[in-house]
């Protein structure tokens, strides 16, 4: 079984006005302060002060997985707390805030060269790793997902007020996000060797800093035997985290499993995945996605359907099928991290409301009863053969 492991960027906000405050450092030294010699890797600054990274373990059960977001999550509020500060898992800002870096040597070379662009980016994401046997299995299964990861787009969604308006897409950090000169899909890559070349030939351009600033949509982790996924916004639920992660392990399964049995990786343009990218970021569950097969413009549903069919023999043999379809079943019945920020817009009229929200479900509070939520209709799953079900992780 491979392993897996997430990391999350997460927003430090004021705990009564929602607004984005700069209190990473604060919350970094407070940790030291409390936690002393235990203090691990699991908490680390961003570029910007207005947010924290948070790091798992490895784990092999998405249970496991679950419970270690959960509580990363809980850690890092109870100390922002100490400054009057919340954590909120929003892939962007709903209200307008104006970011301040880290001073350091590498950031103030990034905001010489790059100008307004890192002083007004603010975005969080979700980063999966995935265990790969070798970097030949790992090229290949970047070739054989990236007509599948904007699925995980459009399941992710959670980014759609930013600066203080609703900004009509349901991932506006996708959108954002490609501001970056690297960012997005690729070409097919073929082997290592064209991998590696590819790599040398965008550092040549000078465009780039060095290789930290390779922000693919998918690549072979530099410090980890790993596969990275990069396309998530960070959801607002644990547990959506857990799921998209044992997802993605289960594309890395399915593709390694292609891969050897010689299916060849679709040939799908770069431009065409980063179109696909487009449309799920616009609308996220809401209307259509491209069919990672044909290309062409399906009903999300219909997708999310083909995703499950694809991936149903690894989920499987991961132990992960009830986990990742209970999941799937939730988000399409109680609406993606957008879906979810607009209806407590439209209750309230409030995006300091959005946000303490926000704060609430990142604790998980959603399924502790603070607030409501019916049980999923089991009709909302995708509708696909019937199949023997397994134990969930």
């Amino acid at each position: 079984m491979r392993t897996m492991g997430v990391e999350e960027e997460l927003l430090l906000v004021d705990g009564e006005t929602g607004e984005p405050v700069p209190l990473a450092d604060e919350v970094l030294g407070w940790r030291t302060r409390l936690q002393g010699s235990r203090a691990d890797g699991s908490l680390t600054g961003e570029m910007q002060l207005e947010m924290l990274e948070t790091v798992s373990s490895v784990h092999n059960r998405l249970s496991a997985l679950e419970q270690e977001v959960l509580a990363n999550r809980g850690t890092v509020d109870a100390i922002a707390a100490l400054e009057g500060a919340r954590v909120a898992a929003l892939a962007s800002a709903p209200l307008p805030t104006r970011p301040h870096a880290r001073d350091t040597p590498r950031y103030r070379t990034m905001l010489d060269r790059y100008g307004a662009l890192p002083r007004r980016s603010l975005s969080c994401g979700l980063h999966v790793h995935v265990g790969i046997e070798s970097e030949d299995e790992g090229v290949a299964v970047l070739d054989r997902i990236r007509t599948w990861t904007p699925v995980l787009i459009a399941l992710t969604a959670n980014s759609p007020f930013h600066d203080g308006e609703d900004t009509g897409h349901a991932s506006y950090r996708s959108i954002e996000w490609t501001r970056w000169p690297s960012a997005g899909p690729m070409e097919r890559f073929g082997s290592v060797a064209r991998y590696n070349a590819v790599e040398q030939a965008m550092l040549g351009t000078g465009a780039l800093l060095d290789a930290g600033m390779l922000y693919l949509d998918a690549r072979l982790s530099r410090s980890f035997p790993t596969v990275e996924v990069r396309v998530a916004d960070v959801p607002l639920d644990p547990a959506v985290t857990a799921m998209i992660a044992g997802i993605v392990r289960a594309m890395v399964d399915t593709a390694a499993a292609d891969w050897r049995n010689g299916v060849p990786a679709p040939d799908a343009p770069a431009c065409a995945v980063r179109l696909a990218n487009w449309r799920a970021a616009l609308e996220g569950l809401e209307g259509e996605l491209v069919d990672p097969v044909t290309g062409r413009a399906a009903e999300a549903r219909t997708v999310i359907g083909m995703l499950l069919e694809r991936l149903g023999p690894a989920l499987r043999a991961n132990g992960d099928e009830q986990f990742v379809e209970r999941g799937i079943a939730e988000v399409l019945a109680h609406g993606t991290g957008a879906q979810r920020q607009r209806a407590e817009y439209a209750r309230t009229g409030d995006l300091g409301a959005v946000v303490r929200s926000a704060v609430l479900e990142t604790q998980g509070r959603n399924r502790s009863g603070t607030i409501h939520l019916e049980e999923p209709d089991p009709s909302a799953t995708p509708h696909r053969a019937s199949r023997p079900r397994t134990a969930t992780a």
